[in-house]
């Protein structure tokens, strides 16, 4: 018998290392066999030395609230495209821009996460801070007035965070935000 107890090993998470890999090639934009072992190697570390507390996920895909997420996110990122493509190239337009805030529906730091990360992703608008006790986001949106108003500004926040809802929560998730869950997707 040791007197000195043995660590449990952390588990590898090799899905993960591949991941950021990839991840970290494109970013590089270079597919060699140095920048793949340097990737490697740096998605090893982060892995293995910092530790990321364990993110909760209790809901499901739901595979047609998938596809209209991103259907839904892929006319968005096209049409601001051009709208801020537009202010731009619009001489002596002066944009008004405004940082709202938006209470979500869902306080689950997943949700919170991935909603912001897919307002930021759309041009025209960044998420400058998320409360993650309070579910708020603050986003800038660099011209209220074609946006629609601040109002509409806000309602594409939650319209973004319901199409999120609806493709990955549980239905008792998506009860508890004050959606109702859609017939598909509660036999699902």
């Amino acid at each position: 018998m040791s007197l000195h107890p043995r660590r449990a090993r952390p588990a590898v998470a090799w899905g993960t290392i591949v991941w950021l890999t990839v991840v970290w090639v494109f970013l590089w934009g270079d597919l060699s066999v140095g920048n793949v072992l340097a990737g490697a190697a740096i998605a090893l570390a982060v892995t293995t030395g910092l530790h990321m507390a364990p993110v909760d996920f209790h809901g499901r895909v739901h595979p047609w609230g998938v596809v209209r997420l991103f259907t839904r996110f892929g006319v968005d990122l096209v049409r601001a495209s051009f709208e801020v493509a537009f202010i731009a190239l619009r001489p002596r337009y002066v944009p008004h821009g405004a940082v709202i805030g938006v209470q979500l529906r869902s306080h689950s730091d997943l949700y919170l996460t991935m909603t912001a990360e897919l307002c930021s992703l759309v041009p025209g608008s960044l998420v400058v801070e998320a409360h993650r006790l309070t579910g708020v986001l603050y986003l800038h949106v660099l011209d209220v007035r074609q946006a629609g108003g601040i109002e509409a500004a806000r309602q594409a926040v939650l319209d973004q965070e319901e199409r999120v809802l609806r493709a990955f929560a549980s239905p008792a998730e998506q009860r508890a935000a004050g959606l109702t869950p859609r017939r598909e997707e509660v036999r699902a």
